[in-house]
């Protein structure tokens, strides 16, 4: 286990992926990742902890400019 979190918080902080990206490229559940990375990571390697919070935190921010953008591409391909 405390590989894997290693691995996804190594992951997330060199690609700034998503927790929901993470998941899937490990095999794992959002929620799963989300408690590794915020939980779990901070008693592991508090510094790591630090700049995947950052990430996190900056992803979370631009979510909702992200699902703005998935619903006018949704909507534009419907109307061609």
């Amino acid at each position: 286990m405390r590989e894997r979190i290693l691995e996804i918080a190594a992951y997330i902080i060199e690609t700034k992926a998503t927790v929901r990206q993470a998941a899937k490229i490990f095999g794992v559940s959002k929620s799963t990742v989300h408690k590794d990375m915020t939980e779990r990571l901070p008693e592991i390697n508090p510094e790591k902890a630090k700049l995947v919070k950052e990430v996190l935190e900056f992803n979370k921010a631009e979510r909702h400019i992200r699902g703005g953008r998935a619903t006018r591409r949704k909507y534009l391909n419907i109307n061609k």
